[in-house]
């Protein structure tokens, strides 16, 4: 993937994805939460789980939370309760990406900071409060769910982008899905892909942040 070129006064604005840039998140712990309520392997839960139709309709809210659990039920093959399928989808969260804080606090002094997440109902509703204070940095969240377009689609890009107002070259985005950065890219805006919180602070000091 090519470095993209990043110096003083290139952007006009920061857009952050949430998970694994701004939120570390493990899956590992959704399916031991599941797994110890079903009584089951978690290994066994990873191996059928699969982002199909249902996961994105669900992070589009075309279905709500209780859909989704649902047909969770049906492809994992276990039968536990909305309330213990929440309980390991919110388990998700395991705290802030390490020294991401700092970052975004040095960085909001001098551009607007923006967010965009392919996300879902429940885990807004936690992160929202559990995580109020780092997301306190952000101008705006735009959320899959709210906004009925995803990552990587070219529509919700050229979404985000209308409604930040500045032109997508002017636009550094943050996202550590590769097929979100080449999505991205291919509608104009600067992306850097996050492997770690190196991949930001170089990208911040190239800026001259």
């Amino acid at each position: 993937m090519s470095v993209p070129v990043i110096f003083p006064g290139s952007a006009d604005v920061l857009l952050f994805d949430l998970g694994r840039v701004v939120l570390d998140i493990s899956f590992d712990r959704v399916m031991s939460v599941w797994a110890g309520h079903a009584g089951c392997a978690a290994d066994d839960l990873t191996a059928r789980f699969i982002v199909n139709d249902h996961f994105r309709h669900h992070e589009t809210g075309r279905i709500d939370d209780a859909a989704f659990f649902e047909s969770l039920r049906q492809s994992l093959g276990i039968a536990i309760t909305d309330a213990q399928f929440l309980e390991g989808w919110n388990s998700i969260f395991t705290g802030e990406m390490a020294g991401v804080a700092p970052l975004l606090a040095r960085a909001g002094q001098q551009l607007p900071l923006y967010a965009f997440s392919n996300t879902n109902p429940a885990h807004v509703a936690h992160f929202s409060t559990a995580y109020a204070d780092v997301l306190g940095h952000f101008k705006k969240i735009f959320l899959s769910s709210s906004i009925g377009l995803r990552k990587p689609d070219a529509e919700a890009y050229d979404h985000v982008v209308r409604a930040i107002g500045v032109p997508a070259s002017r636009i550094l985005f943050f996202d550590d899905s590769a097929a979100n950065i080449e999505g991205a890219r291919a509608r104009g805006l600067v992306a850097v892909h996050v492997t770690s919180m190196d991949d930001v602070a170089r990208a911040l000091t190239s800026l001259g942040i």
